[in-house]
């Protein structure tokens, strides 16, 4: 039978459109299973009502679609029990039910298979014959195997809003949905750009002339600088100069020898540049794919896009002269950076993406440009959208399509409610972070990528709460050394000698290796990292301290912040090691009167919930702790947020996770030990203000929340983030956690912050 089902499915993913597809299946699986009938039921949850979607075997008597309501029938109550129902005399049964306009006669035996895709029953497969015998066993596990094939059709369809309605189009017009990435709504038409080049296209061609080859790739590459700096200038009155910073991560990345060198070994080992270039970017996309953390990970678009404008330059390519609108939604495969910037005479109010997350520096970028952004929308067709009029909801993630007159209404109001929202928003930049009656917090950045002196001072943050010590571990095919480590703390920590720099040590191993560092393991997330890895490596621990000491030579900002500790005996080992790198670098300043050494403050993050349970002997040892709300909502809720099996039990404001935060946050004001959150918790509206209410004073986040949060808090008391705290802390489901939070903002008049309009 599994070349049947094989067979089944492969023709079903062929066919042309949905309703096709279900026919295909219902007479694709009656010719399997050698029985009398086929047919399948799509659940329509606005109705509450199952529809027949389509059948090989029934004899339909009206014209009208049939229609069969909830708790009626056996679809009913296969789809309340989710399980199958196997009956050899269906009509016996009580909740058999005669539907109108269907011709049942001489059916006897039954067998009815709800399709169920992520806890939710999208339908139910019912399989009939004339003999009144039960289905065997096998018969059963072929159609319980088939559903589960049949779900991911449905909830694909249904992502497209065609699933119950096929020719119609609902009252949103035709619907997408897809992951929020930057705040707000738009409605212009849609803008489709492609790749100049791609490189799945290149076919693999040897050379006999390597230094030709060469000389063409340098060529390419320079030519890609010129770009690159040309893009950045066109963007330096757009937007928030923080954000042009992304272009020095491509020019990084232009000099990086994991890229320029490599395709140049591979040349010479006998390859045409195209193929060389196109060997070594899938290597170093697949190796950033890999890898766990959503930032980090989100880099193999940026290799990616930089190895397609390369690869054009090899062709010799340019983009044709074209018209998009004044106005436009631009629309791609996977929207870039250098895409945002290459429409100078366009103003793009918003980006559609079917592939990226809210960590791809595209997405930065939108959120920069205060433009709303929407990525993942993995169903769309590129070629179906061009021109086509766009209405995008950054808050809720949904893009509708040539939706109806008063829709586009609505959202025209909700746009020009976004406006003053924005206005109000920047108003609070140069305000001290504080509550209404004045209590004061800390909003610190959490950083990771190239950066310079002017955005950093015009965000007017309270020094960096979180460095990411390993992207520049990343970008390269060898350990930095400690002189390259030390010039790039130095111009961190320069920046900010008057305020603190948390600098977390190198948090690479397991789940994502350093190319010249590889590991295999089969349980990654619980494996050989952080600082499991950098304990067991000294050498490379004390040359990361010892650079960061050198580095903060005549200021007093460094803190180190140690990641993924679970026991007692780490923080005692990283202790003596920073003790001894310290001792170490003391003693060659002792030489230069003019250089002075500070001890710094020695931090633990608590991201592995084993930390929870001993955080008052670990408080006894370290100076302050700092909460990772991304990997401890990961590791508390066991959920690997990357696997879209399961990601969306993912969730921050699960009460588990709620309830952790408040007891951390109790637990240190009794040890009177400092506490921040630097995930990304941190930097949304509603996690910073239960954050607020539970007590936490210093929140560290992305550039982009900084204003957006400095606001929030100084609309309200902190009786009023308690009272919201409390109503939270008595919910049983991050739902509901949601709902309450959702509601209690609008009370508030913070609505615009979580939802469209003011």
């Amino acid at each position: 039978m599994l070349r049947q089902l094989q067979r089944i499915v492969q023709a079903v993913n062929q066919a042309p459109d949905f309703e096709l597809a279900l026919q295909t299946l219902v007479t694709e699986v009656k010719q399997a299973l050698n029985t009398d009938s086929c047919t399948i039921y799509l659940t329509d949850f606005a109705q509450q009502r199952f529809r027949l979607a389509a059948t090989d075997g029934l004899r339909i008597t009206q014209e009208q679609p049939i229609y069969m309501n909830f708790g009626e029938g056996m679809i009913s109550l296969a789809a309340q029990r989710e399980e199958p129902l196997n009956l050899a005399q269906a009509d016996q049964h009580p909740r058999f039910l005669q539907l109108p306009g269907v011709d049942e006669t001489g059916y006897q035996a039954m067998l009815t298979t709800p399709v169920i895709h992520r806890r939710k029953v999208l339908g139910v497969l019912v399989i009939q014959q004339r003999e009144a015998r039960a289905y065997s066993a096998d018969e059963e596990a072929f159609a319980v195997t088939l559903a589960a094939q049949l779900a991911v059709v449905i909830a694909h369809a249904q992502a497209k809003g065609v699933a119950l309605h096929p020719h119609q189009q609902s009252a949103f017009g035709q619907t997408y949905k897809g992951l929020a990435a930057a705040a707000g709504v738009a409605i212009a038409p849609a803008y489709v750009m492609q790749p100049l080049a791609q490189l799945s296209a290149v076919k693999a061609k040897p050379c006999d002339n390597p230094e030709r080859e060469i000389r063409a790739f340098r060529s390419a590459v320079a030519r890609t600088r010129q770009d690159l700096i040309r893009l950045s200038e066109r963007m330096r009155d757009e937007v928030a100069a923080e954000s042009l910073a992304i272009f020095e991560v491509y020019h990084a990345m232009l000099d990086s020898e994991s890229l320029g060198q490599q395709v140049e070994q591979t040349i010479q080992a006998g390859w045409r540049a195209q193929t060389a270039l196109k060997i070594v970017v899938e290597q170093l996309v697949q190796q950033f794919e890999a890898l766990e953390d959503d930032y980090i990970r989100e880099r193999a678009s940026d290799v990616r896009d930089l190895g397609q404008r390369i690869l054009a330059h090899l062709q010799q390519r340019e983009r044709r002269a074209t018209k998009p609108p004044k106005q436009c939604v631009l629309v791609a495969e996977e929207v870039t950076v250098t895409m945002l910037a290459e429409l100078p005479d366009t103003e793009i109010v918003a980006m559609v993406s079917l592939r990226g997350s809210r960590n791809s520096h595209a997405a930065i970028m939108a959120r920069s440009m205060g433009i709303a952004a929407i990525v993942g929308v993995a169903e769309l067709d590129l070629n179906d959208i061009d021109n086509q009029l766009c209405v995008v909801d950054g808050y809720s993630g949904e893009l509708y399509l040539n939706p109806p007159t008063q829709v586009v209404a609505e959202y025209r109001q909700l746009a020009n409610e976004e406006l003053e929202l924005r206005e109000l928003v920047e108003q609070a930049r140069g305000q001290p972070a504080q509550s209404k009656e004045g209590e004061p917090f800390s909003l610190q950045l959490n950083l990771g990528v190239q950066v310079d002196k002017s955005w950093l001072q015009a965000l007017q943050s309270d020094g960096v709460g979180l460095f990411r010590t390993e992207i520049p571990f990343m970008l390269r095919e060898r350990f930095p050394t400690e002189s390259e480590q030390v010039e790039l703390y130095r111009e961190v920590l320069q920046q900010f000698a008057e305020q603190t720099v948390v600098m977390r040590t190198l948090d690479v191993g397991g789940d994502k290796p350093l190319p010249y560092l590889p590991l295999s393991e089969e349980n990654p997330f619980l494996g050989w990292r952080g600082i499991r890895l950098t304990l067991d490596q000294p050498e490379i621990f004390l040359m990361q301290i010892r650079a960061m000491l050198k580095a903060s030579i005549n200021t007093c900002s460094l803190r180190i912040l140690l990641p993924m500790v679970s026991t007692v005996e780490e923080v005692d080992e990283a202790l003596r090691m920073i003790k001894q790198a310290h001792h170490e670098v003391s003693e060659e300043v002792a030489e230069d009167p003019q250089q002075h050494l500070h001890y710094p403050q020695v931090g633990v993050m608590i991201e592995v919930p084993a930390v929870l349970y001993q955080l008052d002997v670990i408080a006894e040892k370290i100076d302050f702790f700092s909460v990772g709300s991304n990997d401890l909502t990961q590791y508390l809720l066991a959920v690997d947020r990357n696997n879209e099996r399961v990601s969306a039990l993912y969730d921050a404001y699960h009460p588990a996770v709620i309830r952790a935060l408040a007891e951390i946050a109790q637990t240190c004001q009794r040890l009177q030990k400092p506490i921040s959150v630097c995930g990304e918790l941190a930097g949304e509206p509603g996690g910073a203000l239960l954050l607020a209410a539970m007590g936490y004073r210093n929140l560290s986040m992305n550039g982009y929340s900084l204003d957006h949060v400095r606001w929030m808090l100084s609309q309200l008391t902190l009786a009023q983030m308690q009272s919201v705290l409390e109503q939270v802390l008595a919910a049983r489901s991050a739902p509901q956690v949601h709902e309450i939070l959702a509601l209690e903002m609008e009370k508030l008049g913070l609505g615009g912050l979580v939802r469209a309009g003011a």
